[in-house]
């Protein structure tokens, strides 16, 4: 299938794009949030606080809206662009939007930082082709009965316009099912993070329909390698003018974001948590905000590597207990060995050798401290040993 969108596939790249100053495609995940629709200054409002107080880096807003019915809510046009860039500098957040037809392109590029092409214009050429020469980000969203290669041949015509910056959304096919609004395809993808260096993000919302399905499923998609979420949000779903059944309360979308950094962790990954401080109303971050994230993302990691440490405590405490019931010698000097060696073999990053080997012997006589209490021993110096012959 590659070789018919040679600037899509994968190779041995991997594209992080910007929207703003916020990276998607690396190892922290994004979370892109906000209403379906501008309605109106306050809502719009308190949709993007709700989605900043959950950590959500990039914040959605429909200007306008593509609806399948001619009378349904189309969005406030230019007003509702110029809502969504005054709140997005509020906040503190980027924006991004959908655009419907080439002509709108250079309006919403002026307001927004990133474009958004929707399921229904995804085949669309000269929209893509407008957009792709904005300059401006794109986010691709999957036609609702497009294939993969579909879905790339379309970032391929975005690609041929010199801008190599777009993320893929998978947000939902149509399948025979009713049940939910459209069918997330998990498996989908799993197969395009194999098949092209873009970034690929999810849209639960869309794909299920149903509030009570979207956090469910954003996990899903985390799980099978999707490099962030979007999620609608509304401060009050059930008046929502579009996609009420769909919109997250601000409890709905914390306890999303929280149960999100918790499957991060266990993939190797982290979900930026909720700021420390409230952002300025003047239009400016309380702080540089790449400082701020990367404070947040720091904790996040410490917090991850305390919460590492004490299930290592327990793991050990349980192998104490069993080793003593058996009457097995509960210290193994060449199982220590063998775990150094592991962890050397394992280490890719900028951690040293050396530095390495500090941790391990660290960990090693905090273990001893705290669960086997054997009274001195120096496994530190047996380690030590070990290391020196391992070199």
């Amino acid at each position: 299938m590659s070789a018919v969108f040679p600037l899509a596939e994968r190779g041995t790249r991997a594209t992080v794009v910007e929207i703003g100053d916020v990276e998607i495609g690396g190892r922290e995940l994004v979370l892109i949030a906000g209403p379906c629709s501008v309605e109106s200054e306050e809502q719009l409002r308190a949709a993007a606080l709700a989605a900043r107080a959950a950590g959500a880096l990039i914040l959605r807003g429909g200007a306008f809206k593509p609806r399948t019915s001619p009378y349904a809510f189309q969005g406030l046009g230019k007003e509702g662009l110029a809502l969504l860039r005054a709140v997005g500098d509020e906040v503190g957040l980027p924006v991004v939007t959908e655009v419907l037809e080439p002509r709108q392109v250079p309006l919403v590029a002026e307001h927004a930082d990133a474009i958004q092409i929707g399921s229904r214009n995804m085949h669309v050429a000269p929209l893509l082709r407008a957009a792709g020469a904005s300059g401006r980000p794109v986010l691709l969203k999957r036609g609702m009965s497009a294939t993969l290669e579909e879905l790339l041949l379309a970032a391929e015509t975005i690609l041929l316009e010199g801008n190599e910056n777009v993320v893929l959304c998978e947000r939902g096919i149509r399948t025979f099912d009713s049940y939910t609004r459209n069918c997330l395809d998990v498996g989908g993808i799993a197969a395009l993070k194999r098949l092209t260096h873009l970034p690929v993000i999810a849209d639960p919302s869309h794909a299920t329909g149903r509030r009570e399905l979207v956090s469910s499923a954003a996990l899903a998609a985390v799980a099978a390698g999707a490099d962030g979420l979007m999620v609608e949000t509304h401060p009050d779903p059930d008046s929502a003018r579009s996609d009420a059944d769909q919109q997250l309360t601000k409890a709905e979308i914390a306890d999303l974001a929280e149960r999100t950094r918790h499957l991060a962790l266990a993939i190797g990954r982290s979900l930026s948590p909720p700021p420390l401080a409230e952002p300025q109303h003047d239009g400016r971050r309380s702080d540089d905000g790449l400082i701020v994230r990367l404070r947040e993302a720091i904790s996040a990691n410490d917090r991850s590597i305390v919460e590492a440490v004490n299930t290592r405590l327990e793991l050990v405490a349980q192998m104490r207990t069993h080793k003593d019931s058996r009457g097995i010698p509960f210290h193994d000097g060449a199982r220590e060995r063998q775990l150094l060696d592991e962890l050397h073999a394992a280490n890719c990053g900028p951690l040293s050798r050396e530095g390495l080997e500090v941790v391990v012997l660290a960990l090693l006589e905090l273990t001893r401290r705290e669960v086997i209490r054997e009274g001195p021993h120096d496994h530190a110096r047996e380690m030590a040993d070990a290391a020196a012959s391992a070199r």
